[in-house]
């Protein structure tokens, strides 16, 4: 690579619609672009039980090895390639096996708290926040664990209120006003998503 990555943070509540705008730009950047999840970088707790894994609060800014991600974006920004850890949903603990990333031109971070955390805020050259109805997140929360993590609908509403909504209040709400760019309704809104690819065109143009 002749020059650093552009790097992009994607933040918003969870089942925001993150995900449809990473596919969007994925398919138009092709193999110009790479993925980085937050959620890659969740704490093993390998000393836990798994019942009492599936218990912790995973919205929380402390459930996350965020430093490792922070370190592994400054070697992807000097050219270099890292491993990063991968996370089993369903069993609540990393992967014996990591995930091995090359730099790109962009490279996408994704997660609920990426804006929250100071020194992880001046890696991401550009800040997105997806911000979208609670009760569109919840409906789509609900729809996703169910068919892609095995759960029960009683388990998802129960987390859903002890954690990920008050979580949401205290942490992610709040870190919207870091964004550069805030697109309201997720991967829906057309108009939006596409301002946010001819930036990044331009960006990397420059």
């Amino acid at each position: 690579m002749n020059k650093q990555p552009y790097i992009v943070g994607i933040a918003g509540g969870s089942a925001s619609g993150k995900t449809t705008i990473i596919r969007q730009l994925r398919e138009i950047f092709q193999d110009d672009i790479t993925l980085i999840s937050h959620d890659y970088y969740y704490w093993a707790h390998d000393e836990l039980p798994l019942e009492e894994r599936a218990k912790l609060n995973y919205d929380h800014p402390k459930s996350f090895e965020t430093s490792k991600l922070i370190d592994d974006l400054d070697q992807l920004k000097e050219g270099m390639a890292v491993d990063v850890p991968m996370y089993d949903f369903t069993r609540h603990t990393r992967k014996k096996e990591s995930l091995h990333i090359e730099p790109k031109p962009v490279i996408l971070v994704e997660g609920i708290l990426i804006l929250e955390d100071a020194e992880l805020r001046k890696r991401l050259d550009l800040k997105v926040f997806v911000d979208t109805d609670a009760d569109e997140r919840l409906l789509r929360r609900i729809r996703r664990d169910t068919r892609e993590r095995g759960r029960s609908v009683e388990s998802i509403l129960s987390q859903y209120i002890s954690t990920v909504k008050p979580m949401h209040e205290e942490f992610v709400e709040p870190s919207k006003k870091y964004a550069d760019i805030i697109i309201p309704r997720g991967g829906k809104n057309a108009p939006a998503v596409h301002m946010l690819v001819e930036y990044i065109h331009t960006m990397l143009r420059q």
